[in-house]
Parts: structure tokens; sequence; C-alpha cells
């Protein structure tokens, strides 16, 4: 990260900013913003099992949007992780932010998973150009082979 506040940066609590976020997101349609809050609240998902992060994007010091890496809840194999919740706020998009994202998840989950699982309904063409592949798996529309297999 540089100094003037900008990159990715690993959240151990929920950032500063998160609510403003959750408002744009539910505006947007988008409920796993408001999951992702509850579930943290509860203690049901802190991206805290060994391997799992929660990232935030930043941009001169602000939220801009956030993601995480789970062990994939909806498969039983080892070594597959799940990147969840990613959101970039509406007026953040086109500048790279949601790609800075998804590689530095990646490149996290590298030590720990062999494969990585997402579900999505509108991102489909955004994770293709980072290298996910369309699937037609229970609970999963795109993988990532993580063993040889590079982010773009």
């Amino acid at each position: 990260m540089s100094d003037d506040g900008q990159g990715v940066r690993l959240h151990r609590d929920l950032p500063d900013g998160i609510g403003r976020l959750v408002e744009a997101g539910l505006d947007e349609g988008f409920p796993f913003v408001e999951r992702l809050v509850r579930e943290w609240h509860s203690g049901a998902n802190r991206f805290d099992a060994p391997g799992e992060v929660f990232l935030g994007v930043h941009e001169a010091s602000e939220l801009r949007g956030f993601g995480g890496l789970n062990v994939d809840p909806y498969c039983a194999e080892p070594g597959v992780g799940r990147v969840r919740h990613l959101y970039v706020e509406p007026g953040a998009r086109g500048r790279g932010l949601g790609a800075a994202l998804v590689r530095e998840l990646v490149r996290r989950a590298a030590p720990r998973f062999e494969r990585l699982r997402l579900r999505t309904r509108h991102a489909g063409a955004f994770y293709e150009s980072l290298g996910f592949v369309r699937v037609d798996e229970p609970d999963a529309t795109h993988v990532l082979e993580l063993v040889g297999s590079p982010v773009r």
C-alpha cells in the first residue's frame, strides 16, 4: 500500500466506512453486503479460519470496496476456497479496484487452497477477465485452479 492511503488492506475487524458501502449495495439490490455485516456480528463468518482473509480496497484513505476468502462452505473437498462478498461502490468502478482486490485474494489463497470457487449473477465477465472459468457446479458459477494457473 502506498503512503497516500491507497491500496488493498487486510482487515481483522469491519473497517470504517463499511456502513456507507452496505447502503450503496442495498440500493443496488445486493443483499449480500448486509449479510456480510450480519454474519460478522453474529460470529457466523469473520473470515478467521486458517487461510481465510477479509480485505478492503482504499482510495485516498476511504474504503471503496471489500471482499473475502473463506474455506468453501458448500464444498466438502479439501483445498477449496471461496471468494465471497466482493463489492466495489459504483462511483469507484472501472478503476481497477475490484481487480486489485481479487488479485490479492488469489495471492493470499495460493498457500492454502488449490482451487477457488465463487457464485455471481452479475459479474461473470469481470471474473473471467481475471482467469476464472465459468462452470456448472452446485453452488458455483466460476472456478480458478490455483496450481499452475496464473491470474491475469
